[in-house]
């Protein structure tokens, strides 16, 4: 079982950056990250992953502003946010695949308003 706790969130202005992190409870190592994000009213979305050699992906609309990472050693993932607008105001989640387990974390809330 890897528990996964995120940080970082809280209000910032639109234009400005974040940096969320999500720290596993176990090593994370062999595994697939992401990120998510659910606005109020919408479904969850991936914004983000990055697979154990460091291949990324993200989604069309953060593609340029954010940036994903690992740590593998200190069991952290990050996503970095910049150039950030009203309507990536969210809760971010994050999510480690192993071959059998998923696991999630409970999110930290992003909102981006003036």
């Amino acid at each position: 079982q890897v528990q996964l706790v995120e940080s970082g969130g809280g209000l910032v202005q639109p234009g400005g950056s974040l940096r969320l992190s999500c720290v596993a409870s176990g090593s994370i190592s062999g595994s697939r990250m992401g990120w998510y994000r659910q606005a109020p009213g919408n479904e969850r979305e991936s914004v983000a992953s990055i697979t154990n050699s460091g291949a990324t992906n993200y989604a069309n609309s953060v593609k340029g502003r954010f940036t994903i990472s690992r740590d593998n050693a200190k069991n952290t993932v990050y996503l970095q946010m910049n150039s950030l607008k009203p309507e990536d105001t969210a809760v971010y989640s994050c999510n480690a695949q192993f071959l059998i387990e998923i696991y999630w974390g409970k999110g930290t809330l992003v909102t981006v308003s003036s």
